[in-house]
């Protein structure tokens, strides 16, 4: 039902979401290190004219976060599979 989901919804707090926002710039840093890749290495593949968003989206700064699209780009740039970017 529409109350259910309202519901649902509603449970999903700004902090919440931010924390999965978190989760995942960690879990960038991490691969990207592993993969022994610079920040300005994987910002330039990714099609970025500069370092400066990716590397406050890394470190979560400024409100900056991946989105979708990035993190496809990410997968592919860092040869890991889309889902290593959200576990916890």
């Amino acid at each position: 039902s529409i109350g259910y989901i309202m519901k649902i919804f509603s449970e999903v707090s700004d902090e919440f979401i931010e924390e999965y926002y978190k989760q995942i710039s960690q879990n960038v840093k991490k691969i990207r290190i592993q993969k022994q890749k610079t920040q300005e290495e994987v910002a330039l593949a990714m099609g970025f004219t500069t370092a400066t968003f990716y590397t406050n989206a890394e470190s979560y700064k400024r409100g900056k976060h991946f989105n979708l699209e990035h993190l496809i780009k990410l997968s592919k740039i860092l040869n890991v599979p889309l889902h290593k970017f959200f576990e916890t």
